[in-house]
């Protein structure tokens, strides 16, 4: 882009100049602002610099992290960036958890420069990577033309592209051409076709997903007295669990409960908002329609057969799906992409979930095609198949061990990214 459009980088870096007084309004992107425009000292030199855009690609940087190791007989220094606050908050916890158990690896964290390419070219200069890796979506024209001026090998690791940004890319297919990374490693054929198309299939090649190898596959058991909700829930009722609602279906979550509770008045219902902010909406939406209920923080004794266990803590949705017998996971019934649902599965639960669920449409069609996972088309199916799963309950045994099956051919992901990595370090 540099070197065969340096028009239109020269009109990119002036756009990006003229939009900096408004950027710097922005709430978001105060956090760290000195380090995205270059005014703050940026860490440097580093052999590697790994890009999170936000949470969860810093949950994934952790997953390499893990099993990367330095080519060399000295430690590897390791430069992680982010786009959020809550990116950083996460790279400065896993710098902290890495440092006393990783000698091996130096890590140092900074905020992503905005994509001006004389900020970029800077932060570069500084930094002098060997390697840049991109997790997942990270395309930036400007970052990506600075690394081929600099020599620095670019790779995109769980590379994901749909099939909107593509049709932005292929606007302008010489000049993303010109600055293609060295390799892409794709989180499924789909988006693998999707990069081919842009970059051409030298550039690019299938790996395993990275988020299946962060799927915990614990040894989930409801009668564990070590699980925090045992000693509130009755012996011989059935446990429902209504996980992760958000506040645009509370409506519809209100009409499961009233139709489980006339089904099944012999189960209790856990109802575990997304967000703690809402229990308060919840406790006066339960006192309108009269339906008991008790607060988790508040409950001392097995909760009585029809009646509701309010989650309001956090950390203990986990804790509830190892005992429950079946399980709705929110964020589905709206048009919100759907929460969680692997958790349920990891614990022997087949989850029902609404018609939304794109935000984990990484797991394949096959989970759901399999039967391991209920996709319902609206609230009235999700309330006929939870109470044909609290009437039949499928075994739990069986359902995990077709889980962990399901889950083991699809790991590896990370060993193939530390692979590329690690030899990309040692040939720069």
């Amino acid at each position: 882009m540099g070197g065969r459009h340096p028009a239109l980088m020269r009109l990119y870096d002036l756009a990006w100049g003229a939009a900096l007084p408004l950027l710097h309004r922005n709430s978001r992107l105060r956090h760290g602002w000195e380090q995205r425009v270059q005014k703050a000292p940026y860490p440097g030199p580093c052999d590697l610099w790994m890009q999170a855009a936000s949470v969860g690609e810093a949950l994934l940087a952790g997953q390499v992290l893990q099993r990367l190791r330095s080519p060399w007989e000295r430690p590897l220094s390791v430069l992680l960036t982010t786009n959020t606050a809550e990116g950083m908050g996460r790279l400065d916890e896993l710098r902290r958890e890495r440092e006393p158990v990783r000698p091996d690896l130096l890590l140092r964290t900074a905020y992503f420069p905005l994509d001006r390419p004389r900020l970029v070219r800077k932060a570069l200069d500084t930094v002098r990577p060997r390697t840049v890796v991109l997790l997942e979506s990270e395309m930036w024209p400007g970052f990506m033309a600075a690394c081929r001026e600099r020599d620095a090998e670019l790779l995109v690791v769980n590379g994901r592209m749909s099939e909107k940004s593509l049709r932005g890319y292929m606007k302008f297919p010489s000049l993303f051409r010109s600055i293609a990374p060295h390799r892409v490693l794709a989180m499924s054929e789909a988006d693998a076709a999707r990069f081919a198309a842009l970059y051409g299939h030298s550039h690019v090649e299938r790996m395993q997903n990275l988020k299946f190898d962060r799927i915990p596959l614990p040894d989930a058991s409801g009668a564990a007295e070590s699980n925090p909700l045992a000693p509130v829930l009755p012996a011989k009722s059935p446990f429902v669990v209504l996980a992760s609602v958000r506040e645009q279906e509370e409506d519809q979550v209100m009409t499961l409960l009233r139709g489980l509770r006339a089904a099944r008045p012999d189960a209790v219902y856990g109802l575990f908002p997304r967000h703690l902010q809402r229990v308060d909406a919840w406790t006066a939406r339960l006192h309108k329609a009269q339906i008991p209920f008790t607060l988790r923080s508040q409950a001392k004794e097995p909760a009585a057969p029809g009646s509701i266990l309010l989650g309001d803590r956090m950390g203990e949705l986990a804790a509830a799906f190892a005992p429950a017998t079946a399980a709705f996971v929110g964020g589905s019934l709206a048009p919100l992409g759907g929460q969680n649902f692997l958790e349920p599965l990891a614990c022997g639960i087949c989850p029902v979930v609404g018609p939304s669920w794109s935000n984990f449409s990484w797991v394949g069609q096959e989970l759901l095609d399999s039967g391991l996972v209920h996709r319902m088309p609206d609230a009235a199916a999700v309330l006929a198949r939870l109470i044909r799963l609290v009437d039949a309950p499928p075994d739990r045994h069986a359902v995990r061990a077709r889980f962990q099956a399901y889950v083991a051919e699809r790991r590896g992901g990370s060993e193939t990214a530390c692979r590329s990595i690690a030899h990309s370090l040692k040939r720069r």
